[in-house]
């Protein structure tokens, strides 16, 4: 299956490109909104600060693609900073619309807990995830989203206090870790998300 990797400038493209491939994608790097858009697929990956990644999605004039891609509920999937963009707002650039997806603000960890959060840490799924199974997913970040969007399914980490782990609706799939560098469970989530894009 044909996958558009939005090239945002502020992402380790390599390892996302390895683990789509291993997974059976047939990945295409591009800054096209008109390639975003025709794909099959797409796959927003982020690495970096919220307002550098928001900057070259609207620099590229992708930023409305994608929020209408996934209005139609097309095939969507974001990972890290990826997750976090699709939020209203982030603490970590003061000013800075996000994509607006949902209605929440990205919040910084606090308490007594390293930041960021770097390595294994174990997603819980809600009942009513059909993409995110019980695991342990790699995690690098010092920002998350609170609590589930309304009408959306996903799972939930620990790290001094619940944060959302991943959101999913549909093929539309949002994860704040890291799936290609999560071993055979990540590779088996992107499995699982290029079935239910293809139908």
């Amino acid at each position: 299956m044909k996958v558009a990797v939005i090239r945002t400038g502020v992402a380790n493209l390599a390892s996302v490109m390895a683990g789509l491939r291993r997974a059976g994608a047939t990945p295409e790097l591009t800054d096209d909104p008109a390639a975003v858009a025709a794909a099959p697929a797409a796959f927003l990956p982020g690495v970096g600060a919220f307002g550098a990644g928001m900057a070259g999605l609207r620099s590229a004039a992708i930023d409305r693609v994608l929020v209408d891609r996934i209005a139609a509920h097309r095939p969507v999937m974001a990972i890290c900073l990826g997750l976090q963009m699709l939020a209203r707002a982030s603490e970590e650039s003061a000013g800075v619309d996000g994509l607006g997806v949902f209605d929440a603000t990205v919040t910084r960890f606090r308490g007594d807990v390293r930041i960021p959060q770097f390595g294994w840490n174990r997603v819980a799924p809600t009942a009513d995830s059909a993409l995110v199974q019980p695991g342990y997913a790699y995690f690098a970040n010092a920002f998350k989203l609170d609590a589930l969007p309304e009408g959306w399914a996903g799972a939930m980490g620990d790290h001094g206090g619940p944060f959302v782990a991943a959101v999913e609706r549909g093929p539309v799939l949002a994860c704040q870790f890291h799936p290609e560098l999560s071993g055979d469970w990540g590779q088996a989530l992107l499995r699982r998300w290029l079935e239910v894009s293809a139908c």
